[in-house]
């Protein structure tokens, strides 16, 4: 069951930053070293400085880590974030242009009981990497706060819990932020009572899947086992709970994006080669030459709308290769994988890296691929290769070229849910989420 509840949220004092755009970021995990720059340069107390430290002038013993916990008691010090009493629910919405069409997605952020995956009614979805886990942990547990939300979603077909609290904030004014992409950000706050337990009572009969943040999710469950282990954790300790924005799965701002993949770490690969090496289990053809063919490449793909169904891109040959997985192709994954459920093995994502990558071209500890969004980044990123420095993954970027991409179809919410409660997880970067949930609007405490 999902135990929601109010919290006593810091946030921002707007007369001591001035405008709130200034001061919010993306996740930490979708910004790269210029972004990071780029943000410390616009405003001294950006919460980048608490979610992706520089670690500038680090003296003695000091860390990234240590060194955000001693800008946040700072700014606690000096009345830039101060917290919000009595506690609150926080109505959040996000407005945003898609396909030509302006969309709201509405949720509401709250903290919400820590269960560990698989002993309660809160699932994940995809797959983390103890790295990030690591480091996620040792932030969180020198700030002893939750610097960013998670995001889940729940079924609620009539959207009734959102509509509780939406009744709640009436005409009030909310506080706002644009960011990067030109995404409005609306925050209110609602204290009432009567409708924060409405909106619980409603939440208690349902599931939660993790949409993202499930490192800083799998964290926060490690750091309230870290306190109980160390015999100084109550029923009542904020540890207990984590900051969650929560959002429908019927919202009509949902929307679930690709991630298409840029291959690190491949010899050169003519379509020829390629199609050669797939046709144990794809049928496959060569459509065209040229980055500009991608929009049509896509647009092939998602007209198509299967699962099976990708586009490869040969720098070799400056050639697209589409690629449709037959019934031999379903019967080698099915060998591969027995124990993983139908709805897995018929994942995109899973079809790709598991049986084409690791299995049919044997290269399966590649690099971490660039994964990229918009076909306007697959045609820039072919043209200009990997580029040098960071990506958002921590990835360097090699400055060669992308020997091979792939346009692939995102997992849907009907695939989250299923291979969820299956107890099964997607590859990682299975799903994105747009938009991305901003750090900085509400910061949660937990020590």
């Amino acid at each position: 069951m999902a135990n929601i509840q109010a919290l006593p949220g810091l946030r921002y004092d707007l007369g001591k930053i001035g405008k709130l755009s200034d001061v919010v970021a993306p996740p930490y995990d979708v910004i790269n070293g210029d972004f990071q720059d780029q943000l410390y340069a616009l405003h001294p107390n950006n919460v980048i400085r608490l979610i992706l430290n520089r670690g500038d002038e680090l003296a003695g013993d000091e860390t990234i880590y240590s060194a955000a916990a001693k800008e946040l008691k700072q700014w606690r010090r000096d009345g830039i974030l101060k917290e919000d009493y009595p506690s609150a629910v926080y109505v959040y919405h996000q407005t945003f242009r898609f396909d030509g069409e302006t969309h709201t997605r509405r949720g509401y952020m709250s903290r919400v009981l820590l269960e560990p995956f698989g002993e309660g009614q809160i699932y994940p979805h995809e797959e983390t990497h103890s790295k990030a886990k690591e480091d996620r942990f040792r932030l969180m547990s020198a700030c002893q706060a939750n610097l960013s939300p998670i995001f889940g979603i729940y079924p609620d077909a009539a959207n009734e819990a959102q509509e509780i609290l939406e009744a709640a904030i009436d005409d009030a004014t909310p506080f706002q932020a644009n960011d990067h992409l030109g995404v409005e950000h609306k925050v209110w706050l609602v204290t009432d009572h009567a409708a924060i337990a409405n909106a619980a009572k409603v939440m208690g009969e349902k599931p939660i899947y993790i949409a993202d943040g499930h490192h800083r999710y799998e964290t926060a469950c490690n750091i309230q086992k870290a306190k109980a282990e160390q015999g100084v954790l109550d029923a009542n300790d904020p540890a207990n709970y984590v900051l969650m924005m929560n959002v429908s799965m019927s919202d009509p701002g949902m929307i679930v994006l690709p991630t298409h993949r840029m291959f690190r770490g491949l010899p050169p690969i003519e379509s020829s080669e390629l199609i050669q090496k797939l046709s144990v289990g794809f049928d496959c053809s060569v459509v065209g030459q040229g980055a500009g063919l991608a929009a049509k490449a896509w647009q092939d793909v998602e007209l198509e709308d299967l699962q099976s169904t990708m586009a490869f891109y040969c720098h070799a040959d400056d050639a697209w290769v589409m690629c449709r997985m037959n019934e031999k192709g379903a019967q080698l994954m099915n060998e591969l994988a027995p124990h993983q459920s139908d709805e897995w093995r018929s994942l995109g994502v899973a079809i790709l890296h598991n049986l084409i990558m690791d299995e049919i071209l044997e290269k399966p500890n590649l690099p971490s691929p660039l994964y990229v969004h918009s076909i306007e980044e697959v045609v820039e990123h072919i043209q200009s290769g990997d580029g040098a420095g960071r990506d958002a993954t921590g990835q360097e970027g090699s400055g060669e070229p992308f020997e091979l991409c792939c346009l692939v179809m995102p997992a849907s919410l009907r695939h989250v849910k299923a291979i969820s409660e299956a107890g099964e997880r997607m590859p990682a970067k299975s799903t994105y989420f747009y938009p991305k949930l901003l750090s900085g609007l509400v910061i949660n405490p937990i020590g």
